[in-house]
């Protein structure tokens, strides 16, 4: 399996270094091939300069990406997002035609489980500082699971990636060398797993389930709202 590990922390001494570190060495040791995109170290230039512009900078990226079958995106949540720089690669390398507005022979646009990037399999590994409690369905910072949506569902699964649940590490700030093997051997049976793993349930958008507006039809999860509702109890 090809598999293309996106990794945006700045210090590849931190714990998502080791992580990264770790995880990549699994994957070599099962056999896998194994790219890197470490955005930081590549100084990687997150500024949509001209809209629609494929430099060779992102031309190289797709090049990746089309090699892949596994696509790992690893960072830190920074303000309850993704840090800017991992921001800016998706909006410069989801070009139109590539990660939005791809269209089929009719027209039609491919989105929300198919297009340009279906078939290939993707797992995000997010780190945070906050406990596991104040990032649960009644925590101050909000669900991490709510807050995982926009990368998970609007981005990866946009362009048609298959979604494996997320590995998710909090209160990094209080991480003990017990804890931190814990989550290395955590991260090593997600990886033996890649392959064989559900999916998150995700509705497609030509499965039936949204009308033309992309609007879920009213008799799907009927009078409930939120993100839970793009997936299939």
């Amino acid at each position: 399996m090809n598999v293309l590990w996106i990794y945006a922390h700045p210090d590849p001494e931190s714990l998502n270094g080791a992580l990264r570190d770790d995880g990549v060495a699994t994957l070599r040791e099962l056999g896998h091939d194994v790219r890197e995109s470490d955005l930081y170290a590549m100084r990687w230039n997150p500024v949509v300069d001209v809209i629609g512009a494929v430099p060779e900078d992102v031309r190289a990226e797709h090049r990746k990406l089309d090699w892949a079958d596994t696509v790992i995106v690893q960072f830190p949540l920074w303000w309850a997002d993704t840090p800017a720089i991992l921001k800016g690669w998706f909006d410069r390398v989801f070009v139109q035609g590539y990660g939005y507005d791809y269209r089929d022979e009719t027209g039609h646009p491919l989105r929300y489980g198919n297009g340009v990037l279906a078939g290939k399999r993707a797992m995000v590994i997010v780190t945070a500082g906050a406990q596991a409690d104040s990032l649960g369905p009644r925590g101050a910072h909000g669900s991490l699971d709510d807050l995982m949506f926009g990368v998970q569902h609007g981005t990866l699964f946009y362009t048609g990636m298959t979604v494996l649940p997320p590995l998710t590490v909090t209160g990094t700030n209080r991480m003990t060398p017990e804890r931190f093997d814990c989550v290395r051997e955590e991260l090593r049976k997600r990886l033996h797993s890649l392959e064989t793993a559900d999916p998150l349930p995700y509705r497609t958008q030509d499965g039936g389930d949204y009308d033309r507006r992309l609007v879920l039809r009213p008799d799907v999860a009927a009078g409930q709202a939120g993100y839970g509702i793009h997936l299939i109890a």
